[in-house]
C-alpha cells in the first residue's frame, strides 16, 4: 500500500460502505416480521428498501458536486450523521407512535439522504489518494467492494438476530454502526490537500457534460450494469427472504444464514478480481463478458425452483460469483478512467445507477411473485444478454479512455 495511506484510513474507507450496506441489506430477512408487527403487505413492507434507495438516487449527483466542490470528507461526516438520525427517527417511532409506518419510512428517507453522500464519495476518495498508482487503487477499491459485499453477507445473519430480540431494534443498530464509522472516518482518514481552483456550477456542468459526450457510449453501459446486477441481487434476495419463510417455514437466524451464503460467495469473488483486475481494460472487459454470460444463463432458472432450496441456493451462489467479480471491475473502470475533477460526480451518478436497481428489485418481485414469475426470470436473462450485446459494441480497450 501507498506508505502515505495507513492502515486505519484503509479500515475507515471501508466501514462507509459496511455501515450502508448493513443499513439496508440487514432489513431484508426482517421484512416479513415488519408486515406481521406492523400489519403492512408484501408491497409495503418492500417499501422500506425502496424508499432509501430514491432517496439515494436523487441526492448522490448533488453529493458528488460537492464532493468535488467541498472535499470528501465535509461531505461523509454530515452525511454519517444523518444516517444515524434516520435510524432514531425508525427505531423511537416503532416504540412510541401506534401506527409507525410512516415515520418508518421518513427514517429511511433520511437515511437513504445519508447514504447518498457517504458511500459513493468513497469511490472518488480513493481515486484522490491513489491518484499515481492505478495499481494500488484497484486493488483498494477490491477491499472496499469487498466491504460492502461483506456487509451483505453479514446483514440478514445480524438483521435476523437482532429482530429476534426486538423487532425494531435493527433500525437503532444502523444508528450505532453509523457512529462508529463517523468516529473512524473523522480520525482516520487525512485527504490531501486541494489547491487547485474550483470550477463554478456552470463550467461543472459544462465539463460533466463535456465528459459523457467523450466517454458516453462506454459509461452508459457501466450504469446499465450497474442497474442489472442490483436489481438482480435484491430481488433474488427479497424473493429468497420471503419463499423461505412463507413456503418452506425457515425463519431467524437459519434464515438469515442461507440468504448469507450467496452473498458469501460474492464477497469472495470480489475480493479476488478487485486484487486481479489492476488497471488491465481488456481483463475488465473480459470479466464484463464472462459474469454477464452467467448472468443471463442461469438468471431464468431462478423463477423455476421455489420448491426446491437447495438448487435455487446454487443457482443464487453462482450468479452472486458473477455479480462479486462484476462490481469491482464496474468501480475501478470508472474511477481510473475519469479526470479527478469529475470524478466525484460520475462516480456518484454510477452511484445513483446501482440504486435504480436496488430501489426496483423489491417491489417488482413482491408483484411478479404473484403472478408471472417464470415469464419474467426468463425476461431478465435475456435482458442479461442485451447488455451483453452492449459490451461488444461500446467497451472497446483500444478506443476507450
Amino acid at each position: 500500500m501507498n506508505k502515505q495511506i495507513s492502515v486505519w484510513c484503509i479500515i475507515s474507507m471501508a466501514s462507509i460502505p459496511l455501515v450502508m450496506t448493513l443499513g439496508n441489506s440487514m432489513l431484508i430477512p426482517v421484512l416479513p416480521i415488519f408486515e406481521q408487527q406492523l400489519n403492512i403487505n408484501s408491497f409495503q413492507s418492500s417499501l422500506i428498501i425502496t424508499v432509501y434507495s430514491i432517496a439515494a438516487i436523487l441526492l448522490i449527483p448533488i453529493a458528488g458536486y460537492l464532493s468535488d466542490r467541498y472535499g470528501r470528507k465535509k461531505v461523509i461526516i454530515p452525511s454519517l450523521l444523518l444516517t444515524l438520525i434516520g435510524g432514531l427517527v425508525a427505531g423511537l417511532a416503532s416504540i412510541m407512535v401506534s401506527s409507525p409506518f410512516i415515520w418508518i419510512l421518513i427514517g429511511r428517507v433520511l437515511q437513504g439522504f445519508g447514504a447518498a453522500g457517504a458511500a459513493p464519495i468513497v469511490l472518488p476518495l480513493v481515486g484522490d489518494l491513489y491518484k499515481d498508482d492505478d495499481e494500488q487503487a484497484s486493488s483498494c477499491l477490491g477491499i472496499i467492494e469487498t466491504s460492502n459485499t461483506f456487509g451483505k453477507v453479514l446483514s440478514p445473519i445480524v438483521g435476523a438476530a437482532l429482530a429476534a430480540i426486538v423487532w425494531h431494534i435493527p433500525f437503532f443498530a444502523i444508528s450505532v454502526f453509523s457512529f462508529v464509522s463517523l468516529i473512524f472516518v473523522f480520525f482516520f482518514i487525512k485527504v490531501p490537500k486541494d489547491n487547485e481552483p474550483k470550477d463554478s456550477f456552470k463550467t461543472f456542468l459544462q465539463n460533466t457534460k463535456e465528459t459523457f459526450r467523450r466517454e458516453g457510449n462506454w459509461l452508459y453501459v457501466v450504469f446499465g450494469i450497474g442497474i442489472y446486477t442490483m436489481l438482480i441481487l435484491f430481488a433474488i434476495l427479497f424473493y429468497l427472504s420471503d419463499i423461505l419463510e412463507k413456503q418452506h417455514g425457515i425463519d431467524g437466524v437459519k434464515k438469515g444464514i442461507i440468504l448469507a451464503i450467496p452473498l458469501l460467495v460474492l464477497c469472495i469473488a470480489s475480493l479476488i478480481t478487485g486484487k486481479q483486475i489492476k488497471d488491465d481494460l481488456n481483463v475488465m472487459r473480459m470479466i464484463l463478458i464472462v459474469g454477464l454470460i452467467i448472468m443471463g444463463l442461469l438468471v431464468p432458472f431462478v423463477g423455476f425452483f421455489e420448491q426446491n432450496v437447495r438448487i435455487l441456493l446454487l443457482i443464487s451462489s453462482v450468479i452472486g460469483l458473477a455479480i462479486g467479480a462484476l462490481l469491482p471491475t464496474l468501480d475501478a473502470m470508472i474511477t481510473e478512467n475519469i479526470e479527478k475533477g469529475e470524478r466525484g460526480t460520475i462516480t456518484s451518478i454510477y452511484s445513483s445507477a446501482r440504486f435504480i436497481g436496488v430501489a426496483a428489485g423489491p417491489p417488482l418481485i413482491s408483484i411478479f411473485m404473484q403472478n408471472g414469475l417464470q415469464v419474467t426470470s426468463i425476461m431478465a436473462g435475456i435482458l442479461g444478454f442485451g447488455i451483453l450485446i452492449c459490451i461488444f459494441t461500446f467497451i472497446k480497450p483500444n478506443k476507450t479512455t
